[in-house]
């Protein structure tokens, strides 16, 4: 007795392992392709570009606190204006005579009253000027800004990749449905096509009406229509989820077997700390709190450094008189803004309060939408194993109903009955088993449990 139970016992086991192990080559081959659109779809490489000029914003906050160098030039051309007239000769004049007269001599000549032109004709200032803020609220609170914004830009691309499997996955499911529906079908046509034969040869040894042989012809056209729309249905599949992974449309698609359930370790877990859109409104508060800081600014006086290393001369004259260097310190202080500055501060204030209801409500939200999902992926468990055991009601009913049938036991239309319910019990089954991977795949993005790179 024992070794029977061993034997059974891992018999058992290695169809679990095997099971399991389809499973997992399916998910295999689907994370092949999820790679391939992450890396290939157009609005995650939007996204890049935008996250790349937010680090970009934030490398021009950080130069803002390093010193700066222009250079500056002015050229002046002027005559008439005013002037300062300086009595030159009425001062020095007679002084002149005299020391004349006192050395016989005429080392002193007589000078004219000037009249000096105050705006500078042909003077030009040229110069290099290095500024340094050495004390700036506003610079610090833009800096924090530009950092929080990065790694919102960064949860934004997390977003859409996050969207991009969900779909990607759920794209991948409708099409293996859409090819298993085929394969339902083409064996479906062979059933009918049977059908029709054994009632074709029933007819010819009389023992049935003609109204058998239309029936079963009936319902090879009805079978053969059905397996066309499968087949429309499968390439339209085919072209959506090439679509998502930026492929040629008619490219083939690979398939794993998934005949059996997907593993679920979380329904109990009701968490969402991970989606990225509470992380979001948590950065956001962030850049809330900190345009609060920057409308709080103005308290802080500004204070900065210069330096001027120039040159300024007349007639474009460049030596030692000419060349120069000016330094200083500038120190702003805003005093009073008419309460300009105490409404932006009660502004920041009221959209931090609105944010914090808003987080709130997407929360509860999103942990609604989580508890959803597990309540569809329960109910496709549920139909799921109601449709294995109609599948195999469904087959036993038909094999006896063909018994009877063939020995003249059964009528044609009980026959039908029970073929038409092993049709519907094989597409009931089909839809089930995938109905279950596409909510599994919604459960895991309402949760953010896939990893994204």
């Amino acid at each position: 007795m024992k070794p029977k139970l061993l034997q059974w016992s891992a018999c058992v086991l290695l169809t679990l392992l095997l099971m399991r192990s389809n499973a997992v080559l399916a998910q295999e081959s689907l994370t092949l392709y999820i790679n391939q659109a992450l890396e290939a779809n157009e609005s995650i490489k939007q996204q890049d570009f935008q996250f790349e000029r937010s680090l970009y914003a934030l490398k021009e906050a950080k130069g803002m606190f390093l010193p700066s160098v222009t250079f500056s030039t002015t050229y002046t051309k002027a005559d008439g204006g005013r002037t300062i007239d300086f009595p030159t000769g009425d001062l020095l004049n007679q002084a002149y005579s005299t020391l004349n007269q006192l050395t016989g001599s005429n080392n002193f000549p007589q000078l004219q009253n000037q009249s000096i032109l105050l705006n500078p004709d042909n003077f030009y200032d040229a110069k290099f000027r290095t500024t340094l803020p050495l004390i700036n609220a506003e610079l610090i609170y833009n800096k924090r800004i530009k950092q929080q914004q990065v790694e919102l830009q960064r949860t934004e691309v997390a977003l859409y990749k996050r969207e991009l499997v969900k779909d990607v996955k759920v794209a991948y499911y409708q099409y293996a449905k859409a090819v298993k529906a085929v394969s339902i079908y083409e064996s479906s046509l062979q059933l009918v096509e049977e059908g029709k034969r054994i009632n074709t040869a029933l007819l010819n040894n009389e023992k049935v009406n003609r109204t058998a042989v239309l029936r079963s012809e009936s319902e090879v056209v009805r079978i053969d229509a059905a397996l066309t729309a499968a087949i429309q249905n499968q390439k339209s599949a085919q072209a959506y989820f090439n679509f998502l992974i930026n492929r040629p449309l008619t490219d083939s698609i690979k398939l794993d077997d998934m005949q059996i359930l997907p593993i679920q370790d979380s329904l109990t877990d009701s968490r969402v700390d991970k989606r990225e859109e509470l992380l979001k409104l948590g950065i956001v508060k962030g850049i809330d709190e900190n345009l609060t800081g920057l409308s709080r600014s103005y308290i802080v006086p500004k204070l900065s450094a210069f330096l001027d290393l120039g040159s300024q001369s007349f007639d474009w004259k460049f030596n030692d008189k000419s060349r120069y260097y000016l330094g200083g310190l500038t120190l702003t202080w805003n005093v009073f803004s008419s309460g300009v500055n105490s409404y932006k501060i009660k502004q920041a204030r009221s959209e931090q309060q609105s944010l914090a209801a808003q987080t709130d409500y997407i929360e509860h939200q999103l942990k609604t939408e989580l508890q959803v999902r597990k309540n569809e992926f329960q109910s496709a468990l549920a139909q799921y194993h109601a449709a294995q055991s109609q599948l195999k009601t469904a087959q036993t009913y038909y094999n006896d109903e063909l018994k009877l049938y063939k020995e003249g036991l059964a009528i044609y239309i009980e026959l039908l009955d029970a073929q038409n319910q092993l049709i519907n019990a094989r597409l009931d089954l089909n839809i089930a088993l995938f109905n279950a991977w596409i909510t599994n795949a919604t459960i895991e993005r309402a949760s953010a449990s896939f990893s994204i790179q």
